[in-house]
């Protein structure tokens, strides 16, 4: 079986540290890179890491990820609330899929409860900082046992 998760981050997400720390925190995504792998590490797991602007490119990333990786850790960022393509991609793709967003997107704006990717993920993890990509992490590896 494989021991490869793949951790995806969509849209504005390079800016993490500048871009409203006071909703989204002050690590940056080099900062979420590196506590995924040490937490990849300690679980024996590789990691793949990727950030992108560009829907299209996203959904390329899960294309590629069906039968090649143990699962998905997305933060799809805004295209949580907007993106029939990436629910349809991640169904396609069918690898266990987790989705991770920084801030408690419920006491946001009534536009941000809504998320097209909780329809095809197994857990959501949200208003729990940075951490909760570790969180995602370790839970896969507890489903990999």
């Amino acid at each position: 079986m494989a021991t490869t998760l793949l951790v995806l981050n969509g849209p504005n997400l390079n800016m993490l540290g500048t871009r409203e720390p006071a909703v989204y925190g002050k690590d940056t995504l080099a900062d979420v890179e590196a506590q995924c792998r040490a937490a990849a590490q300690a679980h024996g797991l590789e990691l793949e890491f990727a950030q992108t602007n560009h829907e299209g490119q996203m959904i390329d990333w899960i294309h590629q990820a069906r039968g090649r990786v143990a699962g998905i850790v997305i933060n799809p960022a805004a295209w949580t609330h907007t993106s029939v393509a990436l629910h349809d991609a991640l169904a396609a793709a069918e690898v266990p899929t987790i989705e991770v967003h920084i801030s408690n997107v419920h006491k946001r704006e009534a536009f941000r409860h809504h998320s097209y990717v909780s329809l095809v993920a197994i857990g959501v993890i949200a208003g729990l900082g940075t951490h909760g990509y570790t969180l995602a992490i370790e839970h896969f590896a507890k489903l990999l046992k």
